[in-house]
């Protein structure tokens, strides 16, 4: 779903000390901008930010960072870093087709992607947040041994999803085809896992992990 246009969003992130809109100077250098050497966790379609801010505010040992290529959501997410005074997370506005050009080698140690949009059509599935094109490129930005969480209500993204994580050499940790909530006590309900539970629609849930040797 695409958000009405927010004129005040660009102008109002550029104010924003913890959004980097030229976040590939930091490729490499993420434990300088964060000021220490905790874990950096990616959140790729950070959409209005409740997971990662979530995230955050109960692990202040981890390092996040969420990206999203549309502006008129993660104004909401940024705003969020400020209220909550949140000092272990940035943000950047990009398309994570160029996920490289802002990370280096080794320098994650996980990535989150949440209910990204589905691509159904065929000569759409390569834009996919999970298709190997896209796989390829978080393995070498991941440190070895280290995961990628998935959740999606859409049943054919799942299903070849797992091929795709299985193509690409990872590991499947888990594989939920129905995530109940009183399975994951610490799994944080983002606006979207709300709407479609309530729709009663099933929630898959996987864990991926790629061993670099």
């Amino acid at each position: 779903m695409r958000l009405r246009k927010k004129h005040f969003a660009i102008p109002e992130m550029r104010e924003n000390p913890y959004v980097f809109f030229n976040g590939e100077e930091n490729k490499g250098k993420w434990k300088d901008v964060f000021g220490n050497d905790n874990p950096i966790y990616l959140e790729i379609g950070a959409g209005k930010g409740t997971f990662t801010i979530e995230s955050a505010k109960k692990n202040k040992d981890i390092n996040y960072i969420m990206v999203d290529i549309e502006t008129n959501a993660l104004i909401y997410a940024t705003r969020k870093i400020l209220d909550e005074e949140l000092t272990n997370v940035r943000a950047m506005p990009i398309n994570a087709e160029n996920i490289l050009e802002y990370f280096d080698k080794d320098e994650l140690s996980r990535i989150y992607i949440n209910f990204c949009n589905p691509w159904p059509k065929l000569k759409h599935k390569k834009r996919r947040l999970t298709f190997p094109r896209f796989l390829e490129k978080y393995k070498v930005i991941l440190k070895a041994k280290s995961q990628i969480y998935f959740k999606t209500d859409d049943l054919e993204l799942f299903e070849e999803s797992l091929d795709y994580f299985s193509d690409c050499g990872f590991s499947t940790l888990v594989e939920e085809f129905d995530m109940k909530l009183e399975d994951y006590p610490e799994n944080i309900v983002t606006e979207y896992e709300r709407k479609f539970r309530k729709l009663n629609q099933k929630i898959k849930f996987g864990v991926f992990e790629y061993y670099r040797g």
